[in-house]
C-alpha cells in the first residue's frame, strides 16, 4: 500500500512494482484520508505501508497517528514505513519518535528506487511479524 500524493513519484513507483513482478497488488492512494477509508472498510491487510510525510490534508504522521488512535486500524499491525524527501533534523526526530518500523529517503534514480524496493519488500515478505 503506497500513499503518495506526487504523481511522478507514484508513476515511478508503479514501474518498479511492476519490472519487480511481485503477485502482490498494489494499492496506491493520493493522500491519506482516502488510504484511511479503504483500510477502514473489509478485511485489508496489506504487506507493508509506504507513506509520504509531507501530503496535502493529512501528512504521513497524522496517518499513523489515527492508525494507531483506531482501534480496528491498529490491530491490524501493518507495519508502517516514511518514504519522504525530508532530511531536516525535526521531521527525522519526530518520526522515529512514532512507533513506525522505518524511514526512507526517496532515490534520485529510477535503478536506485528499484533496488530499494527491493530490499523493503524482500524483508517484509519474509519478516513474521506480517500478517
Amino acid at each position: 500500500m503506497v500513499i503518495e500524493d506526487d504523481v511522478d513519484d507514484q508513476h515511478m513507483l508503479v514501474e518498479v512494482f511492476e519490472k519487480l513482478g511481485y503477485p502482490n497488488k498494489v494499492f496506491y492512494f493520493a493522500d491519506g484520508n482516502t488510504a484511511l477509508n479503504f483500510l477502514s472498510v473489509g478485511e485489508m491487510y496489506p504487506l507493508f505501508i509506504l507513506a509520504d510525510i509531507n501530503m496535502p490534508k493529512i501528512n504521513g504522521f497524522e496517518v499513523l497517528e489515527k492508525i494507531l488512535s483506531t482501534e480496528k486500524l491498529r490491530a491490524k499491525n501493518i507495519p508502517y514505513l516514511f518514504f519522504t524527501t525530508a532530511l531536516d533534523k525535526h521531521t527525522i526526530k519526530t518520526a522515529h519518535s512514532l512507533p513506525m518500523q522505518g524511514y526512507f529517503i526517496k532515490p534520485n534514480t529510477q535503478e536506485k528506487l528499484q533496488d530499494m524496493i527491493k530490499k523493503i519488500v524482500d524483508y517484509w515478505q519474509a519478516s513474521t511479524s506480517s500478517i
